[in-house]
């Protein structure tokens, strides 16, 4: 039975699924121009680099697209979206509205994207020849979590998690008889709401600092690749060296926020009583001290170039791993 539902506002979920894909395709585009503008013998072909410069641009404006959007859904209190009703509510006041959208997985990612592209940014400004190198592997990044917005499902695999569900879709609610009814949205006369412990004033800052960690540890790991996928096993450590301490100190400055917050509001009972998050993002942090370190060695040796690798790759990698 098709019902007409009343009070929906329909458009800005088919404007959010648009920014999805458009920021997936376009992060793939970028990918690929970057790598085909480094493929031949390692020179870089300026009309390759344009193409992915523009797509590039095309993914930062729909990923920044999404994040106002959800916002605006979130202030607007627009219930019809599962993702609003679960993190937000009406009596929520204004300081807490942004921290709703990184509460959920969905807002994490778009979080971190955006760093990702900010980062970027300074890449294209900054890193000369090697723009295009490093470029090319976060736009597999970028790509990877933009994918995570997709909510598409393959053979009962689903991948992502689309911010812009209905709650009428929602499996939660689906087969509840009031969700039955075509004005059901006048039922419903406020969101579920930050989580109590949550709202706290380190929710604000604590989250976007400990992702813009996240991102940082991305740029060393890109020029690791790069320097691998170009010849130049060596070269890459040098410009590297400045990020990853840059990734160390916001990182850690995220971790020192974090075991603040547990000692005033989360009642963990001290720093070491953290949850699996917080000691999740410690132990990338732990290996990225130590890939800044052997760089520094490596600079003024010459030496242990094997353990730079493993320790900038491995930082990445248990970056990723403790998101999930």
């Amino acid at each position: 039975m098709n019902l007409n539902y009343q009070g929906e506002h329909l458009g800005y979920g088919q404007l959010g699924n648009i920014l999805i894909i458009l920021s997936f395709t376009a992060a793939l585009l970028s990918c690929f121009a970057y790598y085909f503008s480094f493929k031949r013998k390692n020179e870089i072909t300026t009309s390759w680099v344009t193409l992915g410069r523009m797509a590039f641009s095309v993914h930062a404006m729909s990923a920044l697209g999404l994040i106002f959007l959800i916002y605006y859904l979130i202030h607007g209190h627009f219930f019809e979206y599962y993702y609003v009703w679960q993190h937000s509510s009406t009596i929520l006041p204004f300081k807490y509205m942004w921290a709703c959208l990184w509460e959920g997985q969905e807002g994490s990612f778009l979080v971190w994207t955006f760093w990702h592209v900010i980062l970027s940014f300074v890449i294209i400004l900054k890193a000369g020849k090697w723009e295009a190198p490093v470029m090319f592997t976060l736009m597999i990044i970028q790509a990877f979590l933009a994918s995570m917005l997709l909510g598409l499902e393959f053979d009962g695999i689903k991948i992502g998690s689309n911010p812009f569900i209905l709650l009428r879709d929602h499996p939660d609610f689906a087969n509840l008889p009031f969700i039955q009814m075509p004005d059901y949205l006048n039922k419903i006369k406020d969101g579920r709401g930050l989580n109590p412990l949550l709202q706290n004033y380190w929710m604000v800052i604590h989250p976007p600092t400990l992702f813009l960690g996240f991102a940082a540890t991305a740029i060393p790991f890109a020029y690791a690749i790069g320097g691998m996928l170009t010849g130049k096993v060596k070269e890459w450590v040098a410009p590297a060296m400045p990020w990853a301490f840059f990734g160390v100190m916001i990182l850690g400055t995220g971790l020192l926020m974090g075991g603040a917050w547990a000692y005033e509001s989360l009642s963990f009972g001290g720093f070491w009583a953290w949850d699996p998050v917080e000691n999740a993002s410690l132990v990338p942090w732990l290996t990225l001290v130590g890939a800044a370190h052997v760089m520094v060695i490596f600079k003024k040796n010459g030496t242990s170039l094997g353990s730079t690798i493993v320790l900038v790759v491995s930082s990445f990698l248990l970056i990723l791993y403790s998101t999930f």
